[in-house]
């Protein structure tokens, strides 16, 4: 199947040739010719699928067959996204798509001048690629109105919902059409992200191209068992086994990621950090050097690093491991992208096995031992038996225990 097949106008199938694109990734093959037909689409997969086009080009055939220009402060077009960085390439994949035509597209974002984004609004929009907070400032300026935007799309919308933004999404949707065609892509389906499609969609086609949630095939995952006070000296020994491959590391605190990435360039290795106490513009000073190769190891926190699409990614490391499992699956679905390989290496600290249990559940495997020796588990054992194999469905409703927090901090 190419792109001619899925019901796209000959200029847009013409300018996806010009930019080397011919054949659709599965989640733009399903759910384009159903967005083409006017249906709200929940699509579910996995980061780095090309979802931004599954819903691109429908909402660009459709604005360029009406050629009706907006009114100032209006938009046709809504895609909102959880970061800044996200929304950037969004919003550049856009401007791709819409080079030679008379769509304008518009990027509203935090960290820039709300006045420039004010005064650039009177223009009007054709497609408004937005970070929910930034926008709401905008219309509560009155600098921008959603009553005249046919088109929603929530684009990673269960990362929106982990950041926190779903008490503004409930503020920003109401006003909106009730006629409005709503797209909802997300790369997992917990529950509260049911209810929000069950609110937000209407009579839904559901495009789900892989169990949502669990990471591509062509990730080789891996965990090494390690005192938290030897994580830097092991990562930096497995860092120098692939000099010069990208590699991003996720560390839990802006502190911890700012002290790993100094120490990182203090021993050689050409590093950059990424968090929220830098400024915008370290910020994309520091993705563009990722991204061109100049800085070759990216540490990161999980605010500022959702959303990273940077193709070229190989390794990605958790040097901390996250408290919720989902997070893990965003936090790894950075490498392997556009049907590339990747790999993804764990490290587990004594009061992480709870974390580590909790993610494995999620995937439905133990990630393979590559370092140290296997913790104790943090959970007891069933009453009245003998310890009953972790796999087990059964222990998955077991009660997690606290780990004892003091015996791992004296330990590490």
């Amino acid at each position: 199947m190419n792109f001619d097949d899925l019901g796209l106008a000959p200029k847009l199938t013409a300018r996806l040739t010009e930019m080397g694109l011919t054949d659709p990734t599965p989640i733009q093959a399903e759910a384009i010719p159903k967005a083409l037909q006017g249906r709200d689409v929940l699509g579910l997969a996995q980061t780095g699928t090309g979802k931004t086009l599954a819903f691109g080009l429908p909402l660009v055939q459709a604005l360029t067959s009406q050629g009706k220009a907006p009114a100032p402060g209006r938009a046709t077009a809504l895609i909102l996204a959880p970061t800044r960085e996200l929304a950037r390439q969004i919003a550049e994949a856009l401007e791709s798509l819409t080079k030679g035509s008379h769509l304008k597209v518009a990027l509203v974002v935090g960290g820039n001048s709300l006045n420039r984004q004010s005064e650039r609004m009177k223009r009007g929009a054709d497609l408004l690629i937005a970070t929910p907070g930034r926008l709401m400032d905008l219309i509560e300026r009155r600098a921008v109105s959603l009553s005249e935007t046919r088109y929603l799309v929530l684009d990673e919308a269960d990362q929106m919902l982990d950041m926190g933004f779903i008490h503004v999404l409930r503020k920003l949707v109401p006003m909106l059409p009730d006629d409005r065609h709503t797209m909802l892509f997300s790369a997992t389906l917990p529950r509260e992200m049911e209810s929000l499609a069950a609110s937000y969609l209407n009579s839904p086609a559901r495009v789900q191209v892989s169990a949502p949630g669990l990471p591509a095939d062509r990730i080789a995952q891996g965990v090494h068992f390690v005192e938290k006070v030897d994580k830097p000296a092991l990562l930096a020994e497995l860092l120098s086994g692939h000099i010069g491959d990208r590699a991003l590391v996720f560390s839990r605190t802006k502190h911890g990621a700012e002290r790993l990435m100094k120490w990182l360039v203090k021993g050689g290795f050409d590093a950059a950090s990424i968090h929220g106490n830098k400024s915008q513009g370290q910020r994309d000073r520091a993705l563009n050097a990722f991204r061109s190769g100049s800085v070759t190891v990216l540490v990161a926190t999980d605010v500022a690093a959702r959303g990273i699409d940077i193709p070229g990614v190989a390794h990605v490391y958790n040097l901390d491991l996250p408290e919720v499992a989902d997070t893990y699956v965003h936090r790894i679905g950075r490498t392997a992208r556009a049907g590339a390989e990747g790999k993804a290496t764990a490290f587990c600290a004594p009061d992480e096995m709870g974390s580590l249990e909790d993610i494995e559940k999620r995937l439905g495997i133990d990630l393979p031992t590559e370092g140290g020796t296997r913790w104790p588990s943090s959970r007891p054992a069933p009453r009245g038996r003998g310890k009953a194999p972790r796999t087990e469905a059964k222990t998955g409703g077991q009660r997690r225990r606290r780990p004892n927090r003091n015996r791992s901090r004296k330990a590490a």
